[in-house]
């Protein structure tokens, strides 16, 4: 039985403010509160909320048999937490039903996997947990940033406990082979792989409301047709879509929702069913092996990473962000921790991108060029080196650090050990004192 297995990335990024050479050393923080309020709430008005309603009402529906998945980066759960909470709410209602799967991620929605194993892993677990407290799920298919994989990124994800990814079904990968089947991975054969079908997807998600598109106008009945008409023995379709597809890249007024509703009828009537993505992975077996040595992602028609390291500008902004890395994980500060997180977010870097500048395909960045863009992250990235290194100095190198806190760490547990014996030692001869003299009050501590 053919299954449509319908999956959801929710991001947002924390967008830093006008930060200029002057500020470095003075103003410690980066992030433009009003933009990333108002661009969340207006989104979370025209897409989200609406989605959300519309979710759960196909769910309730066909009683269950309607299906979806999402993945939601730690940075946007954390804004939707302050300036949207109704979506949480939404999402969590969702969860209770079922029928709905929540993925895990990197929490920054960071390209960490490239750069810092430690960090990549540090993070979906963050991530994990987050989603585990937040809708009482514990995550089993791991989705990294923008579907960011490689043969190498198998063996971490594998390392780190996932037998269950998804990715991208990149033509020059795939060649002859179709995306709707589940796959292995070639460095662990144990990692199950679901790939998203790009034809399918970009239908819906990019070419919907185009109005030169030779299929426009999409009905869901001739979607549902052409999904039909794949072979028989293809029986895993995978729709892998920005949420935002609902309502904000694709407006109401173009009939998406319309769309999404009418949808799950058709599948039915044509004997096509719904899955979560772990679904889908536990029910098939693979049916080959998918040979990444060079990292693919779902962004742009190359599929690869120059969207966020194809020229000068990111490949150093990124190299100057993770020499850090080590240095931030050994210390405490809590705002800089933060910070640091907020600071790996793709965006940042996708906004440096000089492949469609001029082109109109730039249109979500808010700095007028890549140029700028870069400039101000730098400004930001100086003054965040700065913080790090008045707690950590150059002088010291990281192992050399790492031993005098794991020093100072063990210090710390032993005077707590050792003011827990002399609690329980002053309570001991106080009692006996009671006991020897009853009219004796026992001595406050």
């Amino acid at each position: 039985m053919k299954t449509i297995c319908i999956y959801f990335q929710l991001h947002q990024p924390f967008r830093l403010k006008r930060y200029r050479f002057f500020n470095i050393g003075r103003d410690h923080y980066y992030f433009d509160d009003y933009a990333n309020e108002d661009i969340l709430q207006q989104i979370a008005t025209r897409s989200y909320v609406p989605a959300n309603r519309m979710l759960l009402d196909l769910v309730n529906q066909y009683k269950g048999k309607f299906k979806v998945a999402f993945s939601i980066s730690g940075v946007a759960l954390e804004q939707l937490e302050i300036y949207a909470p109704e979506v949480i709410d939404g999402f969590r209602e969702l969860a209770k039903t079922g029928s709905v799967e929540f993925l895990t991620e990197t929490y920054a929605h960071s390209l960490a996997s490239l750069y810092d194993p430690e960090e990549f892993r540090n993070q979906v677990k963050h991530h994990s947990d987050r989603m585990e407290m937040l809708f009482e799920q514990k995550p089993t298919v791991l989705r990294n940033t923008e579907l960011i994989y490689s043969d190498e990124i198998a063996e971490m994800v594998y390392d780190m406990g996932y037998s269950k990814m998804i990715t991208e079904g990149a033509k020059h990968i795939l060649g002859w082979k179709s995306p709707n089947y589940v796959y292995q991975a070639a460095t662990q054969p144990k990692l199950k792989l679901l790939l998203k079908n790009s034809r399918f997807s970009d239908d819906i998600a990019y070419r919907f409301s185009n109005y030169s598109w030779n299929e426009y106008p999409l009905t869901a009945e001739k979607f549902i047709s052409w999904i039909a008409g794949t072979p028989a023995e293809e029986e895993v379709v995978n729709l892998f879509m920005n949420y935002e597809t609902l309502g904000n890249l694709q407006p109401s007024y173009t009939g998406i929702f319309e769309f999404f509703k009418a949808m799950p009828r058709f599948a039915f009537e044509n004997g096509i069913g719904f899955s979560t993505p772990g679904e889908a992975l536990d029910s098939h077996e693979p049916i080959g092996i998918m040979n990444v040595p060079n990292p693919i992602s779902w962004t742009d028609e190359e599929r690869d990473l120059s969207a966020w390291v194809g020229n000068k500008l990111q490949k150093s902004a990124l190299q100057s962000l993770y020499e850090v890395g080590e240095r931030v994980r050994l210390c405490t500060d809590r705002r800089l921790k933060q910070d640091w997180i907020y600071l790996q977010t793709s965006d940042h870097f996708h906004y440096m991108s000089t492949k469609h500048f001029g082109s109109g395909q730039s249109q979500f960045s808010p700095y007028m060029s890549p140029y700028d863009a870069f400039n101000n992250y730098m400004n930001v990235l100086s003054d965040f080196i700065g913080r790090v290194k008045a707690q950590y100095p150059d002088t010291v190198d990281n192992e050399e650090l790492n031993a005098l806190l794991t020093t100072i760490h063990n210090q710390e547990m032993e005077i707590k050990r050792l003011q827990s014996e002399l609690k329980k030692v002053i309570g001991t001869n106080e009692e006996l004192l009671v006991e020897k003299n009853p009219k004796v009050q026992k001595a406050e501590k």
